[in-house]
């Protein structure tokens, strides 16, 4: 494997600009950042910003009060799960243009902190994601329901989609 600089996708700041997550489309004609700030940055192949937006908080009262945790695109790259430290995953729908309007359209309420989650290939309607309760649990989007998968008394670091498409 060769790598090699192509260019910044953000400008440098004074200061501190955490970014928390990164993800590239199954398709890799899209890549999304998200950092301390909370708005996900979505950006072309060729890393050129397209579209951004402000993720939502569980909790209207509580609004800068969670991080988000992770994101991952769906396998054909027109949603983005977004995994927060306020016990949510939020599914967004991007579209598949860059100008379609981006919403809301599953939610996962937990019990604890969603700390890692991954997104198979092969289940284009099923979510993995982990739980600092030590819980795998899959979000179904047709019924917009979760189900856990496994339950232990650890904390789940992280987590990954097999090649296969099936397999976490």
């Amino acid at each position: 494997m060769q790598l090699r600089y192509l260019k910044n996708l953000h400008p440098p700041d004074e200061g501190m600009s955490k970014v928390t997550s990164i993800s590239w489309s199954a398709n890799t004609t899209r890549l999304a950042t998200v950092g301390a700030d909370k708005i996900v940055q979505l950006f072309d192949e060729q890393g050129d910003k397209q579209d951004r937006f402000q993720t939502k908080p569980a909790d209207k009262a509580a609004a800068r009060a969670y991080t988000v945790k992770t994101i991952e695109f769906s396998p054909d790259g027109t949603k983005l799960a977004v995994a927060q430290s306020d016990n949510i995953v939020f599914v967004y729908k991007l579209g598949a243009d860059w100008k379609d309007k981006k919403s809301i359209c599953n939610k996962f309420q937990q019990t604890s902190s969603v700390t890692c989650l991954t997104w198979p290939g092969g289940h284009p309607n099923e979510v993995v994601f982990g739980l600092a309760e030590g819980k795998v649990k899959v979000g179904q989007l047709k019924s917009n329901k979760a189900a856990t998968l496994y339950s232990t008394d650890s904390f789940v670091v992280s987590m990954c989609s097999g090649p296969d498409g099936n397999s976490i």
